[in-house]
């Protein structure tokens, strides 16, 4: 475990993330700020990607406003190409001067499992902030819970990682790293919260609304699977039906966070329960 002085950085990121749930955005916005000038000051952030960060957050920031007054559709479409493309550069890490910082190298989650290494970003929490500015919509609403569905999506959840063991891609390990509280920060404040608001927050959502709920459902988790090829067609097919149990809870629950929490609580289960990332061979 690499523990640097830079790591408080990503303290008044992860209070913004919070705050983003909240709807508070002055507040949201003024955290992101001391966080992006602290990550300045201690060379996590060039001023390149400073740049290409508040030009995005700019331009996402424009977007309700062009479609409250029915502006020119050519201009929101391409305002949402801008936001879309730049955050799925911020996404897959392609767009240069940031320099996220690796607290994790090649560390052992147990005997049998692969070697396990973990940044901290800065760049994928910008994607969160460009997207929550440009739909407005993305955290859901409070309408009423359907239990029943709730239940579902579960089922189908914790039945995905025993699915996965008879596979022999993982193996029951039970195991509480000394780093597991640095995993759990990371993943439950950033990397699912990215994530889902990407997937279910946007995609999921927007597709819902347009046409169907089970189109939004099913494009989304498959979008969500096909991010995850990068390990293999069956890493993929498996993120595919997590994507379809986080996807049917946010839909029964119209909550980004419920989503987060299930996608957090089902990652959490993966480390301490069995081999992670995957089953050394």
């Amino acid at each position: 475990m690499i523990l640097s002085p830079a790591t408080w950085i990503w303290l008044p990121l992860i209070a913004a993330i919070f705050s983003g749930f909240t709807r508070h955005k002055l507040i949201t916005f003024v955290l992101l700020t001391v966080a992006l000038v602290c990550a300045l000051i201690f060379g996590r952030v060039e001023p390149l990607a400073m740049a290409i960060s508040t030009v995005l957050l700019l331009v996402a920031h424009c977007i309700p406003t062009l479609v409250a007054h029915k502006r020119n559709k050519r201009l929101i479409n391409l305002c949402w190409t801008v936001v879309i493309l730049t955050c799925g550069l911020l996404f897959l890490h392609r767009l240069p001067g940031f320099n996220n910082l690796l607290v994790l190298d090649h560390v052992y989650a147990g005997p049998q499992s692969l070697p396990f290494t973990m940044y901290l970003n800065l760049d994928k929490p910008i994607a969160f902030f460009a997207l929550l500015l440009a739909y407005p919509q993305l955290v859901g609403n409070k309408q009423k819970l359907h239990f029943k569905g709730i239940l579902l999506a579960i089922v189908l959840l914790v039945s995905l990682l025993p699915l996965a063991s008879l596979t022999g891609a993982l193996k029951v390990e039970l195991s509480l790293p000394d780093w597991w509280w640095l995993f759990a920060l990371n993943n439950l404040m950033i990397t699912c919260v990215v994530e889902e608001a990407l997937f279910r927050g946007l995609i999921q959502q927007s597709l819902s609304r347009r046409y169907t709920w089970w189109f939004g459902l099913i494009t989304a988790s498959v979008l969500f699977g096909l991010a995850h090829i990068g390990g293999g067609m069956l890493l993929a097919l498996f993120a595919t039906f997590a994507g379809l149990g986080y996807g049917l809870i946010f839909h029964f629950t119209e909550r980004l966070w419920c989503s987060v929490l299930a996608h957090f609580a089902f990652n959490f289960a993966h480390l301490v329960f069995f081999t992670y990332p995957a089953l050394a061979h």
